[in-house]
């Protein structure tokens, strides 16, 4: 071979392994996946009628209505309670106003802790929205995920917690109830953050084409995403997804690319966090309108979600 043509084809190879190992650090490839252990499955007509409940008998769920937030709480209070949870309410201020996060743990009370959280209000600043896949989709996979830990032998800490003010006025402030919650703990684990887990499509848009290269068109999967230092939680996290028999990507970046939700204040604590979403606006047209209501919802797929997090949590301590 001539030493130009040589050199050139060096040059390519030299990009193309720059490229490859950029596309591995930001997809974070997991071979393999965990076997599901449970002896339950998550059921999609109970979360449908989780999320039902949710989307109708509380309007609207939103930071300027304590009442119907305290209501909402109540019930998920009331859910955790029959899953066999340890129940504590941590209650808050905001504002002048009243909250609480709703908490339910099992197996020890020792241990370094998993937390599962996903928020329990909706947006509602420009009206009175529903909120099923915000977030009514997370806060259901929460109460299916206690039923599931309800009817096993827990040997680790874990955690649930569904948080107030996830919206604004307080997201991004010290009263967003994730941010109450996470200056309270020591000796946690990880923490894994249910936001927009039940909207799927035939298509999936992305921002960008190197998103479109490197992640599938069709938006059938769900995503896990964190930053470099959530990178073992975060292929955990999809290994569980996958022995579980749901289609997972994850993303690793840069954190402030992807701090919209309740992770966010777990990071500032310096707890390793990660976001499971189905890529919220980005695939969901219906996002933070009247649009977004539980018939849109895909149940079965929402079940194989909670599976995956159930899968995550009692690996933990392997």
């Amino acid at each position: 071979m001539h030493a130009a043509a040589l050199s050139l084809l060096r040059i390519a190879l030299a990009v193309a392994g720059l490229a490859l190992a950029g596309a591995a650090v930001i997809t974070q490839p997991a071979p393999g996946s965990y076997e599901f252990i449970g002896s339950e499955r998550a059921q999609p007509p109970r979360m449908r009628a989780d999320v039902v409940t949710l989307t109708t008998a509380f309007r609207p769920r939103s930071a300027d209505h304590p009442e119907q937030l305290d209501a909402a709480a109540t019930f998920i209070e009331r859910a955790f309670r029959d899953a066999g949870g340890r129940v504590t309410s941590q209650e808050f201020v905001a504002r002048k106003r009243s909250y609480r996060n709703v908490l339910a743990r099992f197996g020890p009370e020792h241990g370094p802790l998993t937390i599962v959280g996903a928020h329990y209000d909706a947006f509602c600043e420009t009206g009175d929205l529903a909120g099923a896949d915000d977030n009514a989709s997370g806060t259901a996979g929460l109460l299916e995920l206690a039923r599931l830990l309800g009817r096993t032998k827990v040997d680790t800490p874990i955690l649930l917690v569904a948080y107030a003010n996830e919206e604004p006025p307080y997201f991004g402030s010290d009263e967003m109830g994730s941010a109450v919650h996470a200056r309270s703990v020591r000796n946690v684990a990880g923490m894994i953050c249910l936001e927009m887990i039940g909207y799927y499509s035939e298509r999936q848009p992305w921002p960008n084409w190197t998103f479109a290269a490197l992640y599938p068109s069709h938006g059938d999967f769900i995503a896990v995403g964190g930053g470099w230092s959530d990178r073992r939680l975060a292929r955990h996290v999809k290994r569980a997804l996958r022995g579980a028999g749901m289609r997972a990507w994850s993303f690793t970046g840069p954190r402030e690319t992807l701090d919209a939700s309740d992770h966010r204040n777990y990071w500032q604590a310096g707890i390793p966090a990660v976001l499971v979403t189905d890529t919220a606006y980005l695939r969901n047209p219906n996002y933070h309108t009247r649009n977004d209501t539980a018939g849109t919802l895909d149940y079965v797929r929402m079940a194989r979600v909670v599976d995956g997090v159930y899968s995550a949590v009692m690996h933990m301590s392997h």
